[in-house]
């Protein structure tokens, strides 16, 4: 039963965590057409930090801890597609920083990119996550 309630905390904490992943990118979307300073531009610094630091991080710390736990409980640690999803649970946990550290630069309003740099950007967590349901429903190797 422990590993069912483990998996069932996980799969919630990715969702919370993907769910970011795809929303913020797009807000920078909008936040880079926003003019610096702006009451638009402000209200976006504000969305920006609470979606990062309220739900993000939380929620990428929770997806690593049950995912670990799932990992122990099932000793699945020999297994290749735990290693493939390990890596690009790394990955996608790069992009978090990423993500972060643009946010930061919104927030101190010096963004040089456009808009459309961050569309192109709103689509790599996708892929990573089709990647990674695949490995974890699929166990190829």
């Amino acid at each position: 039963m422990l590993y069912e309630v483990l998996k069932a905390l996980h799969i919630i904490a990715v969702i919370a965590w993907m769910a970011g992943l795809l929303y913020l990118p797009r807000l920078f979307v909008y936040h880079a057409d926003a003019e610096p300073g702006s009451k638009q531009s402000e209200t976006f610094k504000v969305m920006e930090r609470r979606l990062l630091r309220g739900i993000m991080n939380p929620a990428m710390i929770l997806v690593w801890i049950f995912g670990l736990l799932l990992a122990w409980r099932g000793e699945w640690w020999a297994a290749g597609w735990l290693h493939a999803k390990l890596t690009l649970v790394a990955v996608l946990t790069v992009v978090h920083h990423l993500y972060a550290r643009w946010r930061k630069d919104f927030a101190a309003d010096r963004n040089a990119k456009p808009a459309t740099y961050y569309r192109w950007w709103n689509e790599v967590p996708t892929l990573l996550m089709v990647a990674i349901v695949f490995l974890v429903v699929l166990k190829p190797f």
